[in-house]
C-alpha cells in the first residue's frame, strides 16, 4: 500500500509539473508580445492614428537637406564658395553653416514632433541672409548676382521652415491632406437644449467667428459660407448624414462642393452632474495639402484655438444668453452682447 501510495504521489507530482510547464509556456508569448508592443511604436510618433503627420514629414524631409547641404558645406567650402559668388577665402563661414544645418538637422530628426528644431533652422536662415548680404556689401571681391540668388534661395528655404515650424508649434496634424481638429467643453445646460439650439445651423454663426452665415435648404442641406485667409470669401453646401436627437449631428459636404469639409457635434452626460459635455470634430482639406494649410494658418489663425474660442463663446450664449467681450471697453472693463435665446 506504501508502494502504491508513494506512486500516485509521483504521478500527481509529474502531472502538476507538466500542468504548471504548459501553463507556464502557453503565458510567455504573450508576455513577450506585451513588451514588445512600445517598441513598434515610438511614444514620439504615437499621435493621432500612430503614423506621422504630413508637417512631420516635411521636417524630416526639411532635416535630410539641411544635413546634406551641411555636409557639402564642410567637406567643400571652397567650392561652393565659389557657386554662390561668396569669395573663396569665406571658406570659415561657409563651414559654419554647414555645421548649423547639421545641428538643426538632427536635432529635427531625434524629435520629429517638436517644433524647435525647425525653428532652429528658420533662425539659421536669417543668419545666413545677413551674411550673404553682408559679404555683397563689404567684398569687392563677391559676384553680387550669386550672391542674390543665393540669398533667394535661402528666403524660399526660411519660408517653408516658418510654414512648417508654425504648424508644428500649433500642433496641426494634416493626414491625407485633411486637417482634423477636436476639442470638448462642458456646459451646464439639458442636452436637448444644446441640441436644439445646434441644429438651428443658422444659429452657427452667432459663435463661429469664421463663419458668416448658414442657410437651411431644406431639412438636409445647408449653405456655408465662411471667412477664409486674407479675408477671403468660402462658400460650400453641406448635408446632415447622421442626426440623433439629443446626441448627435454630423455633416458634410455635397461631392460637388469646391471645399471638401465635414463635422459633428456630440451631447454626452458631463461628470458629477455637471451638465452635458459637448464635443466638436471637424475635418476639412485646404488646397495645397500641408503647404496650402500653413498658408491659410499665416493669415488667419489657429484652427485648433478657434474651435476652442467658438465652444466658449456657445457655452456663453447658453448658460447667459450673451457674449462676453471686452472690445472697446476701458480698463479693459467686460461688456456683452446680449442674444436672444
Amino acid at each position: 500500500m506504501a508502494i502504491t501510495h508513494s506512486g500516485h504521489t509521483t504521478e500527481a507530482k509529474q502531472a502538476f509539473q507538466g500542468s504548471r510547464t504548459r501553463s507556464l509556456r502557453s503565458a510567455l508569448p504573450e508576455s513577450r508580445d506585451k513588451e514588445r508592443l512600445p517598441l513598434r511604436t515610438p511614444k514620439r510618433h504615437a499621435r493621432g492614428d500612430g503614423t506621422l503627420s504630413q508637417e512631420q514629414r516635411l521636417s524630416y524631409g526639411l532635416a535630410w537637406f539641411g544635413i546634406g547641404l551641411g555636409l557639402v558645406e564642410l567637406v567643400a567650402p571652397r567650392s561652393l564658395a565659389r557657386l554662390i559668388g561668396v569669395p573663396s577665402d569665406h571658406h570659415t563661414m561657409i563651414r559654419a553653416m554647414g555645421l548649423r544645418e547639421i545641428s538643426s538637422g538632427l536635432g529635427i530628426l531625434t524629435q520629429p514632433a517638436s517644433a524647435a528644431g525647425v525653428w532652429s533652422r528658420v533662425a539659421g536662415d536669417a543668419i545666413d541672409m545677413v551674411s550673404l548680404v553682408g559679404t555683397a556689401v563689404l567684398s569687392n571681391r563677391a559676384h553680387r548676382g550669386r550672391i542674390a540668388a543665393a540669398t533667394a534661395a535661402v528666403a524660399g528655404a526660411a519660408i517653408l521652415d516658418i510654414l512648417c515650424a508654425q504648424q508644428l508649434t500649433r500642433k496641426v496634424e494634416t493626414r491625407g491632406g485633411a486637417i482634423r481638429v477636436h476639442s470638448s467643453l462642458a456646459i451646464n445646460q439639458k442636452a436637448e437644449d444644446l441640441y436644439r439650439f445646434w441644429r438651428e445651423f443658422s444659429n452657427l454663426p452667432l459663435f463661429m467667428k469664421n463663419i458668416r452665415s448658414v442657410q437651411s435648404m431644406d431639412d438636409k442641406r445647408s449653405h456655408w459660407e465662411a471667412r477664409g485667409p486674407a479675408g477671403s470669401a468660402i462658400e460650400w453646401d453641406a448635408d446632415i448624414v447622421d442626426d440623433r436627437p439629443n446626441e448627435l449631428i454630423a455633416w458634410r459636404s455635397t461631392e460637388h462642393s469646391d471645399v471638401s469639409h465635414e463635422g459633428s457635434v456630440r451631447f454626452q452626460p458631463a461628470p458629477r452632474n455637471r451638465g452635458t459635455l459637448v464635443t466638436v470634430t471637424m475635418q476639412y482639406r485646404p488646397p495645397g495639402g500641408t503647404l496650402g494649410a500653413g498658408m491659410a494658418a499665416w493669415f488667419g489663425t489657429d484652427p485648433r484655438q478657434a474651435m476652442k474660442t467658438d465652444l466658449r463663446r456657445f457655452k456663453q450664449i447658453m448658460e447667459l444668453g450673451e457674449i462676453l467681450t471686452t472690445e472697446g471697453q476701458p480698463a479693459g472693463r467686460a461688456s456683452s452682447t446680449f442674444l436672444e435665446t
